[in-house]
């Protein structure tokens, strides 16, 4: 029992430690999105898509919940934003080729269509990210005629 109470109290004292050294947070001033709307020409609708399902973990600027300041769960956002903005970051899609965009946006549209995009831990916790058929056929109609732009231009280049 002796060894179960040290290893309790070493996990406490870690656990009470973590709230103290939290990762940097995702968050840019500015419109942090609009060379990718500038250059997408986004509808309402699928902007307001964009914003409440995409953002937090594809730009550079997340909106935490207030759970966030809780360590182990400040860690665990914290890769999710990283890994997202890994796999498309829609703040630095200025810096992208036109064929990376291209690429991107089909990697978009097979993420959603396979129903992986956004990521259920996210909505779990954002509602508002859950995707309504409707909603699905707006943002994969958008995204497949702005890739057809990129298609156009890179056959030219």
């Amino acid at each position: 029992m002796k060894i179960v109470k040290k290893i309790g109290i070493v996990l406490l004292v870690v656990l009470i430690g973590m709230q103290f050294y939290r990762p940097n947070k995702n968050l840019s001033d500015g419109d942090y999105v609009a060379v990718f709307e500038a250059e997408t020409n986004p509808s309402t609708e699928v902007k307001q898509i964009l914003k409440s399902t995409c953002y937090d973990c594809h730009s550079g600027n997340t909106v935490y919940p207030w759970y966030n300041n809780v360590a182990p769960i400040s860690y665990w956002l914290d890769h999710h934003v990283k890994e997202g903005k890994e796999e498309l970051n829609f703040s630095d899609w200025g810096n992208y080729s036109v064929k990376k965009k291209d690429h991107k946006l089909e990697e978009l549209v097979e993420e959603v269509k396979k129903g992986k995009m956004p990521l259920k831990e996210y909505t779990w916790t954002h509602k508002e990210a859950r995707l309504t058929e409707a909603q699905k056929k707006s943002l994969l109609d958008w995204a497949i005629g702005v890739r057809s732009l990129y298609q156009i231009s890179d056959s030219q280049e």
